[in-house]
């Protein structure tokens, strides 16, 4: 067998391209992770962002097991009271099976931590000059970027927010519509951000003349973003949550976001039925995975009712293994972007905060400074003190029941990595079942019949976007969001 010298998986061609020059050019898994992730906010700039937030979990050849939370915190530090009257109004997004009402606008927008959190894991984890590991995406940004079918959807989908602002109409439409595939993307404010970043190391944009220009503008558009906000916002560095599976041992995101701890507890409940012993797909397979779901339903209604607030629609995920050990789990998220830019930057912000199901208790009901929660859940599964798969997706609260499909399709079912992450999925909510094309009618005969099975005529961006790697050569990204993956 060749020597395995890395891989990466995401979301877009140029993405996983970036990573792998990153590899090629003596950079790390960390180098090329956090390479590959300024390169989706010019690639896949609809699902993330640097105004946004998210975590990366790594592990190093050594043996060191990090969560990176650089996720957005609730805004509003210093404001009073009185203050707290953000502009906000109601957009509707139609994902072709379901239709969901968010909000944008100034006061939708989260402190952001996208950019923090970038810097700080190249500081401590790479080792190429930031410089090196942002040109892809600098020289991107600058030159433009060619749209492809699954960008064209996401910009779709989006419209209704991207036309709110001047500069989203001239970033993102041409002659009235939304740029199609094969139209070119560019954004030569974001280009000359990249450009100063490497000497300014993001001080302009928490502290500086960035920060500033952010202040004045939430206050000046009912937006709730303080200086105290800014300066304030860390990285915080977690141990991650760890569970076992069938002999692996399955690394995630830990609290206080809780996507991983429903994710153990659905894998510990299937854990009791002998899957191995069914055909994949057949009715009791079916019945099985939606019984498991039901359970884990309840559970995070209940644990919702505790928790700040959960948060991602608009989510990416990249997966990067280098040839010395080392591997990263990333994944990321603007939301659906608040339809805003930062000035003079080409930063869109981010609309955390107008989830109106995510805020069950009224909008900004939490205090200011708050680290918000997520489903989002970077994972790592191990076998005899290996790495063998490195693993995530996009997709809100169908995260935690894709990355428990895909988990039992590679254990359960020894499926090759490819087939685990294209297989046919199904998702449970509110006693009604979605189903992906794929699977039998005859699959849902054993169902009870208060559960309604809702089929797709085809698989579909609503059920996630897994990219994956694993240190044994495999490499997969998901047809459903325009995946890519590479093998260096």
């Amino acid at each position: 067998m060749a020597k395995f010298n890395g891989a990466a998986a995401s979301g877009h061609p140029l993405v996983s391209q970036a990573a792998a020059e990153i590899l090629q050019a003596g950079g790390n898994a960390f180098d090329a992770a956090i390479a590959a992730g300024f390169t989706s906010v010019v690639a896949e700039s609809t699902l993330t962002g640097l105004a946004g937030g998210g975590f990366l979990l790594g592990r190093t050849s050594e043996g060191q097991e990090v969560l990176f939370d650089f996720f957005v915190d609730t805004p509003g530090r210093g404001l009073p009271e009185e203050k707290l009257e953000p502009h906000f109004f109601p957009v509707y997004l139609d994902f072709g099976g379901a239709l969901q009402e968010f909000n944008a606008g100034l006061g939708s927008a989260a402190v952001p931590g996208g950019l923090k959190g970038f810097l700080h894991v190249h500081q401590k984890l790479g080792r190429l000059p930031l410089q090196k590991v942002i040109q892809f995406a600098t020289d991107l940004a600058h030159d433009g970027v060619e749209i492809n079918e699954m960008q064209s959807h996401a910009l779709g989908l989006l419209n209704s927010i991207l036309k709110q602002s001047e500069e989203g109409r001239k970033l993102y439409f041409r002659n009235g519509k939304h740029l199609q595939k094969g139209d070119v993307y560019k954004n030569d404010r974001l280009a000359n951000f990249l450009t100063n970043l490497p000497s300014d190391m993001g001080k302009s944009f928490y502290t500086g003349e960035v920060a500033k220009s952010i202040v004045k503008q939430m206050s000046e558009g009912k937006g709730l973003i303080t200086e105290e906000d800014m300066r304030s916002f860390e990285v915080a560095e977690r141990k991650p949550l760890v569970g076992n599976y069938r002999g692996y041992r399955v690394l995630t995101n830990n609290l206080p976001s809780f996507g991983g701890g429903l994710i153990l507890k659905s894998l510990e409940t299937l854990e009791k039925h002998s899957l191995s012993q069914l055909k994949w797909g057949s009715s009791e397979y079916v019945k099985i995975m939606t019984e498991v779901m039901e359970e884990i339903e309840n559970s995070r209604k209940k644990q919702e009712k505790t928790a700040v607030k959960e948060a991602t629609r608009g989510t990416t995920h990249l997966s990067v293994a280098d040839g010395e050990g080392n591997v990263a789990s990333l994944t990321m998220s603007n939301g659906e972007g608040a339809g805003f830019f930062i000035p003079e930057t080409g930063i869109m912000y981010n609309n955390m905060m107008g989830e109106d199901d995510l805020h069950p208790e009224g909008f900004h009901s939490c205090e200011p400074g708050v680290r918000v929660s997520s489903m989002m859940s970077p994972t790592v599964l191990m076998k005899d003190g290996e790495v063998k798969y490195v693993i995530g997706t996009g997709g809100s609260k169908r995260i935690r029941t894709t990355l428990v499909q895909i988990i039992s399709n590679l254990v359960d079912f020894n499926m090759p990595l490819k087939d685990a992450v294209e297989s046919p999925r199904l998702y449970l909510e509110d006693l009604k079942l979605e189903a992906e094309k794929g699977f039998d009618a005859k699959s849902f005969e054993s169902l009870d019949s208060k559960f309604k099975v809702n089929l797709w005529d085809k698989q579909n961006f609503y059920f996630g976007g897994v990219h994956a790697v694993s240190p044994q050569g495999e490499h997969a990204g998901d047809s459903r969001r325009g995946g890519a993956s590479v093998l260096v």
